[in-house]
């Protein structure tokens, strides 16, 4: 649906790991991308890299106040987004579910799951009013099925599942969720649960050219799906 001109595409998280190389991907074929990550250097670097027209801050998305700050500024020069890519994510380390410190268990509940809800609440009205778009939340392969020592991820990615599916049935016409499952990808986020093994799998340079027109193509007709990225 949106393959053709250019579009403004959101990713959260997108200083590392998939989401730099979504935001290298994107701008690349000539969208204009705008972007979050939490640490100042990386944001400035990833700027500086792109440059304009592409725009890139430093915002905690489990922060609701700073999602808001981050929205009002974004609407006002850029308008809605066609593409919201809800990418931003952590991971507790592998540990059996009553080893798991409080900390590290709020963290990856409030990351991955509140934080898509936050920038759903400031970003999709947005998006309403203009009658199109498309929200991509990213899902895992643990948000369908589960392994040990990896319950507190788990817990989050099914939470996006659900969270995606019934939120679908909430747009109006000519909009719509998904829920992405990306894949197995050789990140810093698997190598902390793969260790060396995870060097075994695709980059996210590799993975983007595969998951980047993927992404391009999704739209109205797949509002509520659960998709992952072909292979």
């Amino acid at each position: 649906m949106f393959s053709g001109a250019m579009k403004t595409i959101l990713i959260t998280g997108a200083t590392r790991g998939l989401g730099r190389a979504m935001a290298e991907f994107f701008a690349s074929a000539g969208h204009k991308v705008i972007g979050c990550g939490t640490k100042a250097d990386a944001v400035a670097q990833l700027g500086a890299a792109l440059g304009p027209p592409h725009s890139f801050a430093v915002v905690n998305v489990a922060r609701d106040t700073e999602v808001k700050g981050w929205a009002n500024a974004v609407l006002s020069e850029h308008g809605a987004p066609d593409f919201l890519i809800n990418n931003a994510a952590v991971i507790a380390r592998n540990a059996p579910l009553w080893v798991v410190p409080a900390t590290e268990f709020d963290r990856t509940l409030d990351v991955n799951v509140k934080g898509t809800a936050n920038t759903i609440r400031y970003f999709v009205p947005a998006m309403i009013a203009r009658r199109t778009g498309v929200i991509v939340n990213f899902s895992s392969g643990w948000g369908r099925s589960t392994s040990p020592e990896v319950a507190p991820y788990c817990a989050s990615k099914f939470a996006i599942e659900g969270l995606t599916q019934a939120f679908a049935k909430e747009l109006p016409h000519g909009l719509a969720a998904v829920a992405l499952n990306p894949g197995i990808i050789a990140t810093d986020m698997l190598r902390s649960t793969f260790g060396g093994e995870a060097a075994g799998y695709v980059t996210p340079e590799q993975w983007v050219k595969k998951a980047g027109p993927f992404i391009l193509e999704l739209g109205p007709k797949d509002n509520g799906a659960s998709v992952t990225v072909p292979e």
